[in-house]
């Protein structure tokens, strides 16, 4: 009786050991069908970009009856490992957009323009979300998401930050929703506003969050505005490296001044996914890559990162979205406002 009882009290310990392996591939599969749907979504209406499709899919299924016992369950594994680290190899693969001659192209001034238009959205979202009293994260991953590029930047920071996943899953539905809204009110404004083509191209970079959502938007006033638009926006992408190093460094002296413990894990100064964006950078500045490896590069990434963006959003839960709602609604449009007004005057003056 008692070697009976030493095996059936082994098992059970033996028994999750062996699924740990496979537990991701469920939640992998859920993404990579989410991946599927969003591309079909866009195929099917072009306005709507992947990735933004990504993140509302993602926020569908982990709320319809039936399917959000497996997201929030046995899906939940694999969805988070979508959310962080396939974000990690997407963003990576981001810096093959942009080169040093683009940004040199702008001109110093358009760089002025752009580094005071990210400053100015980062500080003033950040200064009120706290005033606002969210919790946590919040105010600073808000206050990434709508200075640099929208729901890619908010899972960088998260990432040195160490976020609350519910926080970043927020951040990233309220980003996602005033960029989508964008893709329809900005062309409207167009020429009420007295802007050029050139000019809108660039207060379009400027000022919506996603890059596929800057596509959509500025794409309404011709090839010229979407050029522009592309160059400043991926100059905002630029500034995500320098961000997310001030970001680990202020989590490195918050710890030390808190007396953090000693297995508390240290963040680097600069991470390692954040050094391979710059890599990508630098070897597109090279010109060795042909145009083939280039569009392959941008199409793998925009997969990750939208595979990353359903498992995020699958990590929304609007029940507790709406106990916050008016105090995160009331953070996303003043953000809004800072970063569509700011870079409106910096294009006035640099246009």
């Amino acid at each position: 009786m008692a070697v009976v009882d030493s095996r059936t009290s082994t098992r059970p310990a033996s028994v999750p050991r062996a699924k740990t392996a496979p537990g991701k591939l469920p939640g992998l599969a859920m993404a990579a069908a989410g991946v599927a749907l969003a591309w079909g979504t866009h195929r099917l209406v072009p306005a709507v970009p992947m990735l933004t499709a990504a993140v509302v899919l993602g926020i569908a299924a982990a709320h319809l009856p039936g399917v959000r016992t497996r997201v929030r369950g046995v899906g939940k594994p694999g969805l988070t490992l979508a959310g962080k680290r396939l974000m990690r190899v997407g963003i990576v693969l981001l810096g093959l957009k942009l080169s040093l001659d683009d940004v040199l192209g702008l001109g110093w001034a358009t760089v002025a323009m752009v580094v005071a238009v990210v400053a100015a959205t980062f500080f003033g979202t950040l200064w009120l979300g706290r005033r606002l009293g969210l919790r946590g994260d919040q105010p600073l991953l808000i206050a990434t998401g709508y200075s640099i590029c929208g729901a890619s930047a908010i899972g960088a920071v998260s990432e040195v930050s160490g976020s609350d996943e519910e926080d970043v899953a927020t951040s990233v539905a309220l980003v996602t929703l005033c960029g989508t809204l964008a893709i329809a009110v900005l062309p409207l404004l167009h020429h009420p506003l007295g802007l050029g083509d050139v000019a809108f191209g660039r207060w379009v970079g400027a000022s919506v969050h996603d890059v596929g959502q800057v596509v959509a938007t500025a794409q309404t006033a011709g090839p010229a505005a979407l050029g522009e638009a592309v160059l400043v926006k991926l100059m905002r992408v630029a500034l995500l490296a320098p961000l997310v190093a001030a970001v680990a460094m202020a989590v490195r002296q918050r710890r030390a001044a808190a007396g953090a413990p000693a297995e508390g894990k240290r963040p680097a100064l600069v991470p390692l996914f954040v050094l391979g964006f710059l890599a990508m950078v630098a070897l597109r500045t090279t010109g060795w890559l042909p145009g083939g490896a280039l569009d392959a590069a941008a199409h793998t990434q925009e997969l990750l990162l939208a595979a990353a963006l359903f498992g995020l959003g699958s990590a929304v839960h609007l029940p507790s979205l709406v106990r916050t709602g008016g105090r995160v609604a009331a953070l996303g449009l003043c953000s809004w406002a800072v970063v569509a007004g700011v870079s409106y005057g910096g294009v006035l003056l640099t246009t």
